[in-house]
């Protein structure tokens, strides 16, 4: 999701009170919600454009770059600081359930806001913002078609002409950086300048090339000074630490899960969790292991983690060995994703959309230092029809074979195919597409951009075991241990985010945690480190909402008795969008 930005723009309240007998009414959340919603997406530029918010008060927001600049931040800091004490107005015992929920969001929303702005300082510290904003400012109006092909190349020109101005104010902002950030934003800088130099100069339409050229000029040269300032000046300041560290930590952790949960019992549940899935995959192992290696004994003279990994690092290694090439990674993916769809229809196990939208497409370049193997991108919430993508990070051709062969060895014939489910169906596509149906708009647009992360990676998760359950390719033993390491790789996630960030753990820890116990090839290890360096508080989402959803699922079945359906509670808590899963039960009844 979007973090909460500042476009620079005069914020001006909108007074809500209305004069009756003598005294005021309290404050119409409607209005309060709407005004929140778009207020704050046309706080980001780039991010309104991915939303399909064009206009805003007069301002045509897709020809406009996200403003960094200290007056704009402290304008967006004034707006949280009101918005909130206006909130304090209200009476939630007055609002109905539905608008509960999103007074819940929003209130989140504004300490994640303020925490950023007042203590985090992301702005200061980290260039990875800069590239990253600028390349979806110029990548989203190129692949959404929200407009007739030339008007949307005319924003994008729009924009490469505040691209100068707009990096000058990175440098001017940027203080110090660890060293994993600016690496980093090298390499995703590289990607922004592939994208303007030749992937946007090859599609101009022929009457704005002159103008395209005029435009890409200046900011290609002002990408590659920001490149030189990335490798030397900002390099040479790297006393700045990518932890966010307990306190910090700890607060984001709340408002960000939004799951009654602190950070520390997160933990101690992963924790525990890993022994638990550990001794399971040993008796999922074992019957393969005497058919693959009927000479090893089942090692029967070890015992304990040291059986555990022998017997099934043994199995993984073999089924690791089927998977596809550089070349066919991408067509395998579609054609998982075909499958995928087709077993969801023959069982029935939810409506599935009806916009054919999604795509399945290489990740942007610049997004790659922390999508590096796949990820989704929703079609716009206020633009539901428009393009949905399915992101699969291709492997380089540069790549040293044996880095290579990590990558497909994690990723083989059975994981691409939990990835597919993961990313698109039945997981974020098919989520994402039923939010973009919620009604009012104004919450559609809350529980898009600021929906809850761990409803949202908890049902991807979740879909990927339901899918097994229901028996995806046909109860697979070489399938169900690859899921039972998806379930390791989840509980390591959290374990990492956690440690990492409020305990000091190591890089050494850390890389052992996940080769030696959660059986990651070394590929995957380093590039989920130097994910977790990247981000605070998002990898624990995906064990503490998976986990959620079936304590939801759970509940709603008991609630159902005999009448319960599966493919009616997922159409029932999908229809809701993303909201917090400790509130989503209520609204199913």
């Amino acid at each position: 999701m979007q973090n909460l930005r500042a476009a620079g723009s005069v914020i001006v309240s909108i007074a809500l009170l209305t004069a009756g007998c003598g005294r005021n009414d309290p404050p119409d959340f409607s209005k309060l919600s709407n005004e929140f919603v778009y207020t704050t997406l046309a706080f980001s530029p780039s991010g309104s454009t991915a939303a399909g918010l064009h206009e805003y008060q007069g301002r045509k927001l897709d020809d406009l770059l996200d403003d960094f600049s200290p007056a704009a931040l402290d304008s967006e800091r004034k707006f949280y600081q009101d918005f909130r004490r206006r909130l304090a107005a209200l009476k939630p015992e007055s609002l109905s359930a539905e608008d509960r929920v999103d007074l819940g969001i929003i209130q989140d929303q504004i300490s994640l806001a303020l925490l950023e702005l007042n203590e985090v300082h992301t702005p200061l510290h980290n260039p990875t913002l800069y590239v990253e904003t600028l390349g979806n400012a110029l990548f989203n109006p190129y692949v959404l078609e929200y407009a007739p092909k030339p008007a949307r190349f005319e924003s994008i020109i729009a924009r490469l002409r505040k691209t100068p101005l707009y990096l000058d104010q990175a440098e001017a902002n940027l203080l110090s950086s660890p060293d994993i950030w600016t690496k980093v934003a090298v390499e995703e800088n590289d990607g922004n300048i592939e994208l303007v130099d030749k992937t946007l100069r090859a599609d101009v339409p022929a009457g704005l090339r002159d103008a395209y050229n005029q435009a890409a000029g200046p900011a290609l040269d002002a990408m590659r000074r920001f490149q030189n300032y990335l490798k030397t000046s900002l390099t040479a300041r790297n006393n700045w630490d990518w932890r966010l560290g307990r306190d910090r930590y700890v607060r984001k952790f709340r408002y960000t899960l939004e799951s009654g949960l602190e950070a520390d019992t997160v933990l101690a549940n992963a924790e525990a969790d890993l022994e638990r899935v550990r001794a399971r995959m040993l008796e999922l192992a074992l019957p393969l292991h005497r058919k693959m290696f009927p000479g090893h004994g089942d090692h029967a003279n070890l015992s304990g983690t040291a059986r555990e990994n022998a017997v099934i690092g043994e199995v993984l290694d073999k089924i690791a060995e089927r998977h596809a090439t550089p070349e066919t990674y991408m067509e395998e993916a579609r054609k998982d994703l075909d499958e995928a769809r087709a077993f969801v229809v023959e069982k029935h196990l939810l409506t599935m959309p009806t916009r054919a939208n999604l795509q399945v497409i290489p990740t942007p370049e610049f997004m790659r230092g922390i999508y590096s193997v796949g990820g989704f991108s929703p079609a716009p919430a206020l633009e539901p029809q428009l393009g949905a993508f399915y992101w699969v990070t291709p492997i380089p051709s540069d790549w040293p074979k044996q880095r290579i062969e990590s990558k497909l060895r994690e990723y083989n014939f059975y994981k691409l195919k939990l990835l597919t489910l993961h990313e698109a169906v039945p997981g974020h596509y098919v989520q994402l597409e039923f939010a973009n149906d919620v009604q009012p708009k104004s919450r559609r647009v809350l529980r898009s951009v600021y929906g809850n992360g761990a409803y949202i990676e908890g049902w991807a998760e979740y879909a990927e075991q339901m899918m097994l359950d229901e028996g995806f390719l046909n109860h697979s033993p070489e399938m169900a241990l690859t899921f039972a390491k998806e379930q390791l790789r989840v509980i390591a996630n959290a374990i990492l985010d956690i440690r990492l960030h409020t305990l000091n753990m190591s890089d050494q820890e850390a890389l052992d945690l996940m080769e030696k116990k959660t059986f990651q090839e070394s590929e995957e290890a380093n590039g989920k480190l130097q994910r977790a360096k990247l981000s605070s508080c998002q990898l624990p989402t995906y064990f503490a909402g998976w986990r959620a959803w079936l304590s939801v699922r759970e509940a709603y079945r008991n609630a159902k008795g005999s009448a319960y359906r599966l493919s009616a509670f997922h159409d029932a808590a999908l229809r809701q969008g993303a909201v917090p899963l400790q509130l989503l039960n209520p609204l199913l009844q």
